[in-house]
């Protein structure tokens, strides 16, 4: 079988770390061009500055789009119009509008738009949400705490609008408690805060309700953390049950002890879900975390917090 052509468009870190060596692992894709405004030639592969171009020249059949989310609309659409199946990184787009425009054209076009939201895609989070399965909570806790210094240094865009801040690494939670959490999550209250010198939260803490819970649902994301991040998510069936992950989603313990899960990593299982979505040629488009993301903006309070100097 002939691969399928593919490019990246946005070269940065995670499409170095992740993206390349997942496409790399799979052999019914072959990577042969990458497109970025400061790209630097790369071995094997074509490069571009302008994704149009690439488009227009290399015959791609699909793409990972993997931008700064303010970037992601314009160039999904032009994807997607040229008849391109197009994969999304974390989160899809700044806005819910956003996604929904991008999905109503793929579903018209016939190709296929995937919402990669790869913490999902740890099999520890898979066997998680099994466990809780029609079960009802007794209490959640998030913590998601890193340094951004470590993860995003020198990165402006994040502090803008549009660049979802602390929420850029904690949507990943959200992902996580919309794929396990047996019943609709609803946000409550949200507290972010904000540096006087920036437009987007340093830290936020938020309070849900479910109508699948009988007690507390929270979470507090945090970027002024040391060099060891925390990555937790615990929960507590009202039968009594504690389910704990941990390291991201990476890691499942039920009661204490631990559970090994078998599986792929996360980025090549998403290439697989990619491509079994292209061979099914539908789409696969998940709004929650960016639903939850974009309530706790709509109605958090803001609390001014101490500049933030990078």
């Amino acid at each position: 079988m002939v691969p399928l052509r593919i490019g990246i468009i946005g070269f940065g870190k995670i499409a170095v770390d992740q993206h390349v060596p997942s496409i790399a692992a799979c052999p019914r894709f072959r990577l042969v061009a990458a497109a970025g405004p400061r790209i630097r030639p790369q071995e094997g592969i074509a490069t571009y500055t302008d994704h149009r171009e690439m488009l227009a020249r290399e015959g791609l059949q699909a793409v990972a789009v993997a931008t700064p989310p303010a970037f992601r609309f314009d160039i999904a659409w032009d994807c997607l119009e040229a008849g391109v199946h197009c994969l999304l990184e974390k989160p899809p787009g700044v806005t819910l509008g956003e996604v929904q425009a991008l999905a109503a054209l793929a579903d018209g076009r016939g190709v296929t738009l995937f919402t990669a939201w790869h913490a999902q895609y740890n099999p520890a989070v898979t066997a998680a949400a099994d466990r809780l399965a029609g079960e009802r909570i007794d209490r959640m806790h998030i913590v998601w705490k890193e340094d951004v210094r470590k993860w995003h240094p020198g990165q402006q865009w994040i502090w803008r609008a549009g660049g979802f801040g602390v929420f850029d690494p904690g949507i990943n939670a959200l992902s996580i408690a919309s794929q396990i959490f047996p019943g609709p999550l609803l946000l409550r209250t949200a507290e972010l805060l904000v540096p006087e010198n920036r437009e987007t939260p340093i830290a936020a803490h938020l309070h849900f309700a479910s109508p699948a819970a009988d007690g507390p649902l929270s979470a507090v994301f945090d970027w002024r953390h040391g060099a060891e991040e925390a990555w937790t998510i615990d929960l507590r069936t009202s039968g009594g049950v504690a389910v704990s992950l941990r390291e991201g989603g990476s890691r499942l313990s039920v009661d204490g002890r631990e559970s090994a899960e078998a599986g792929l990593p996360e980025y090549r299982a998403i290439y697989q879900r990619f491509l079994d979505l292209i061979d099914q040629r539908r789409s696969l488009v998940d709004i929650e975390p960016l639903r939850l993301t974009a309530d706790a903006f709509l109605a958090g309070r803001r609390k001014l917090v101490e500049p933030f100097l990078d």
